[in-house]
């Protein structure tokens, strides 16, 4: 066998492996030891086993993850969710949202998605904003009435906006592996961001018109606030958490601070705002500082397997030869996107958008010159379409983390059948993002041109 042809086995194995269930890190890290001891072995190699160049290969990556600036980014605003999360203010933002769109069709549900929207940005993980706003929203919902279906797609689809909308964790870790700014991806993510909540609102509104009965209107006595009390609910719940949020965007967007700076603001900020909310104290800092270890821990290794993979892979031959048979299928600019959204469509089933991003979509990125495909926009179409694998059976992980905490006599067929809808959203969006580059292209065009 060629060594094009041992890389593609490699890969082959690796997914093969992964769907057994395999932790992620380990095989990544043990098949690239493994085949690269193979791909640098030397004549003499069965005299000096352990100097074998693919051990400096494993210590050269970890050094390179470990001093990586951009990437410092991540535990900060991991830590900034932690704090904001354990800072009880989502049910404040809840209440606040929903008695300032009482009188919109389908108000609950309304308020739920912009929740969502901003909670979601301010954490930017899927499963703890799915799982608070299904303790919170999703009873409310149901108990207004509200179509189980509808109910459930709305939390789903909410709870995932925070892959897109910045400060995403995604687009710090694609700006990693792709070489790209990652201010350059946050202004590029705001438009299709927003396009794309505004589509779930539009949605949500437009069946209500269609079918009141879906989202029947809140009784008389609930709608009944005094607008000192709305005000007030938002002065102290709505406008602190959007201060905090658009300082840390407007620094890094304006160029007053870097993504890093910008983060260790924030996170300041997320512990002012538990102190004000007198939501702070000794055990749920130690839990957030521990969370946070814990998954940049997790994104730390998996850039150390990645890498070592990828750069064992490529040695082989194998990176080759998937752009050979991918050049040789004579695909225009618009069908090589299609079929990579396709394959990370597939991808997302199986595996975590964090596997995503760092073992595959590597593989597809020295191909973008060839078809003239910006890596700014094919980053953001990568951020929309992992949306989906959070809501697409059979995989779907925010139906899954909805149903862990919804009422028993919610099905878990109800919740997928209410986020596909959500899905239809995300391709709109998508092809709109095709068909006008521009909606990516514009902000940062605008903000940065030279």
């Amino acid at each position: 066998m060629t060594g094009g042809e041992i890389g593609v086995v490699m890969i082959c194995l690796f997914i093969i492996t992964i769907l057994l269930g395999f932790p992620i890190v380990f095989t990544l890290m043990g098949m690239g030891i493994f085949f690269g001891y193979y791909a640098y072995a030397t004549p003499d190699q069965i005299h000096h086993i352990f100097q074998n160049r693919v051990f400096d290969l494993l210590v050269q990556n970890t050094f390179s993850i470990l001093s990586n600036d951009t990437l410092t980014a991540v535990p900060l605003f991991l830590f900034m969710g932690y704090v904001v999360e354990r800072a009880n203010i989502l049910d404040r933002l809840f209440f606040s949202i929903q008695v300032a769109a009482r009188r919109i069709p389908a108000s609950l549900a309304v308020a739920t998605l912009i929740t969502c929207a901003l909670f979601a940005t301010a954490v930017g993980i899927v499963g703890a904003v799915v799982t608070l706003m299904g303790l919170l929203a999703f009873p409310a919902m149901l108990k207004a009435g509200y179509d189980t279906k509808l109910a459930a797609g709305v939390v789903c689809a909410g709870g995932c906006l925070g892959i897109l909308i910045p400060p995403s964790i995604l687009l710090i870790l694609y700006a990693a592996t792709a070489g790209e700014s990652v201010v350059r991806l946050y202004a590029a993510a705001f438009i299709p961001g927003f396009v794309l909540a505004g589509f779930y609102i539009v949605y949500v509104v437009g069946r209500t018109l269609i079918n009141p009965k879906l989202a029947p209107p809140l009784p008389e006595d609930q709608g009944r606030v005094p607008m000192r009390q709305i005000l007030f609910a938002l002065l102290t719940s709505f406008f602190p958490l959007a201060v905090l949020i658009l300082s840390v965007l407007g620094a890094i967007l304006l160029g007053l601070a870097t993504p890093t700076e910008a983060a260790a603001v924030g996170s300041f900020g997320s512990l002012v705002l538990a102190v004000a909310y007198r939501e702070f104290d000794f055990p749920r800092l130690k839990e957030a500082v521990y969370l946070t270890a814990r998954t940049s821990a997790m994104v730390t290794f998996l850039f150390v397997g990645s890498w070592t993979f990828a750069s064992v892979f490529a040695y082989l031959g194998g990176q080759s030869v998937v752009e050979d048979l991918i050049k040789s299928l004579n695909l225009g600019r618009v069908e090589f996107l299609l079929l990579t959204q396709f394959i990370i469509f597939l991808l997302g089933w199986p595996l975590e958008w964090t596997e995503i991003i760092i073992i595959f979509v590597p593989i597809f990125l020295p191909l973008l010159p060839y078809y003239h495909v910006d890596p700014i926009i094919f980053g953001i179409l990568v951020a929309l379409n992992i949306q989906t694998s959070f809501n697409t059976p059979p995989m779907a992980m925010a139906a899954y983390y909805l149903k862990g905490i919804a009422p028993p006599q919610v099905r878990l067929t109800q919740i997928f059948a209410g986020a596909l809808p959500f899905v239809f959203m995300v391709f709109i969006t998508m092809a709109l993002l095709y068909t006008f580059p521009s909606m990516a292209l514009w902000l940062p065009d605008h903000l940065y041109a030279k």
